[in-house]
């Protein structure tokens, strides 16, 4: 079931969009925001390190002994030795996962930045800095090494009784520029052939069509070629590689028309509709049901004069059901967005009644969009 008051700032939302925004044509957009280079992307990479001076906020260690574990490795590299059987009791400190994306053709010695994330119970790792720990990629080999003091946007809040009180995730922060580049990853923008590829970010043979036809036209006639709906292959011609792909991605093009498609999302309740979406001529009545159960209790007596008999209390249940009644109204031929949302809330249905209305109109046919509920 979705939530009335999600649902009612969807449509609200949706409604102010439609009004607000009159159809326009196709605009002109760059070739580097529809497509990318095939090879220039870049690479995740992943940590383990320790958080330290957290004020008496960090992992219990009685519960997270990996934390022990990696402080006492750290403390023997460094030449200071824990004695056999003594458990260090730590609260300032904490295990973390660290995060970060490696660009395409970083360099040694640049700075990217680092998501770091408690990976133990610690409450809160603000006023904490992490120790020097490497990243790596899905290679194993490692690209950067992450050490800095944490940024963290949460606080929380607890008093003795077991009350708290949090603000967004004090368990997570970020370090801007928190890890150095220690290795670069080579780049593949272009084939054996010296042919440059270009994949575009969503399918669609009008936008890759319309692609061709600009580079050729800049570029001469055979220089772009359409694979499918997403790769297109480019013959540079005989210039300077980097000003080539400089022009190439600043091409103006206009992408083809999105598809007609509705979204609704089932954790939220938003409902969003594309403008390409229509509607065949329909008529549609919707009306609701509700059912009420009522819990009570009742007395029961024994009859006079009887013996043995004993008052018990037994359960009494009322249960009721209303049907509001249902307005119709007609969806003319070719119905816009706009339209549509002015008949919904014309006739006054329910922010639940939107969804179960374009389902139905989706199994009856009329709904010339893709219904997509995630």
């Amino acid at each position: 079931m979705f939530s009335s008051r999600l649902i009612t700032a969807g449509i609200a939302l949706l409604g102010t969009l439609v009004l607000a925004l009159p159809a326009a044509p196709a605009h002109a957009e760059r070739v580097k925001d529809l497509a990318q280079v095939a090879g220039v992307r870049g690479n995740p990479l992943v940590g383990y390190g320790l958080v330290v001076g957290l004020d008496g906020s960090g992992d219990r260690t009685s519960q997270t002994p990996f934390t022990v574990q990696s402080l006492r490795t750290m403390l023997d590299q460094l030449g200071v030795t824990i004695p056999p059987g003594v458990n260090p009791q730590l609260k300032n400190v904490a295990a973390v996962a660290i995060q970060a994306e490696l660009p395409p053709y970083a360099k040694p010695g640049q700075t990217i930045d680092v998501t770091v994330s408690s990976i133990g119970n610690a409450g809160s790792l603000r006023g904490g800095a992490l120790l020097m720990a490497p990243l790596r990629g899905a290679d194993g080999q490692i690209y950067a090494i992450a050490q800095g003091s944490l940024v963290v946007s949460g606080f929380g809040a607890s008093g003795r009784d077991g009350s708290k009180i949090s603000v967004n995730a004090p368990n997570g922060g970020s370090i801007p520029n928190g890890a150095i580049v220690e290795r670069a990853v080579p780049g593949a923008a272009q084939s054996a052939a010296g042919n440059v590829t270009l994949n575009l970010h969503q399918f669609d043979y009008t936008t890759a069509s319309r692609i061709v036809e600009a580079v050729n036209r800049n570029f001469g006639v055979g220089t772009a070629q359409a694979i499918d709906g997403v790769t297109i292959e480019i013959t540079p011609p005989a210039m300077d590689r980097i000003g080539f792909l400089a022009q190439l991605e600043s091409l103006d093009v206009s992408p083809g028309a999105a598809a007609a498609k509705v979204v609704v999302n089932a954790r939220t309740g938003t409902v969003v509709m594309g403008g390409m979406v229509s509607v065949l001529p329909a008529a549609v009545s919707h009306g609701s049901l509700t059912v009420s159960v009522v819990e009570g209790a009742a007395i029961s007596q024994p009859e006079a004069f009887s013996r043995g008999g004993q008052t018990v209390v037994v359960p009494q249940s009322t249960v009721s059901a209303t049907a509001d009644g249902g307005k119709m109204f007609m969806f003319q031929g070719g119905t816009s967005l706009e339209s549509i949302v002015r008949a919904v809330n014309a006739v006054g249905a329910a922010p639940g009644d939107l969804v179960a209305i374009l389902e139905a109109l989706k199994r009856a046919g009329a709904l010339r969009a893709e219904l997509e509920i995630i």
